[in-house]
């Protein structure tokens, strides 16, 4: 059973960002002091990417563990978790597909990272190189 009542649960849930975390906090400041420059939480992208270059056509998300279902399946295995998160879970996890599939489509190119790799102290540096070098690398062009 949960601790809280569904009222306050609810007030709990709205607090959690959905931009600007400190994950991506931590990126933005990283690219911009290596002078890679980019848009953020580009719209006109399909699933709005917290990272993107329009013209590379390159995008990179940064996923919150439990909001794109890293530990559903320790969620899952919980005696006490309302079904309604399972449903939430599973159906965010279905348009992370749609979208990225949507993306590929249109000659976009991806890298997701999970937000406690980034909080991770060990290892944050291998994942902000990871997405700097995602970014920097050249446009593969087809003639």
């Amino acid at each position: 059973m949960d601790i809280f009542d569904t009222e306050k649960r609810s007030d709990i849930m709205k607090r959690i960002k959905s931009k600007n975390s400190k994950s991506e906090l931590l990126v933005f400041r990283y690219l911009r002091r290596r002078g890679i420059y980019f848009q953020k939480h580009y719209k006109r992208a399909p699933g709005s990417p917290d990272i993107a270059l329009p013209r590379k056509k390159r995008a990179v998300f940064i996923d919150g563990d439990f909001w794109h279902g890293r530990t559903i399946d320790k969620i899952m295995q919980k005696d006490d978790i309302n079904p309604y998160w399972i449903e939430k879970l599973q159906k965010n996890m279905e348009r992370d597909k749609r979208q990225e599939k949507e993306l590929i489509e249109n000659g976009w190119e991806l890298l997701r990272i999970w937000d406690s790799d980034l909080r991770r102290k060990r290892t944050a540096p291998e994942n902000l190189e990871k997405i700097a070098d995602f970014l920097q690398k050249p446009v593969n062009d087809e003639f």
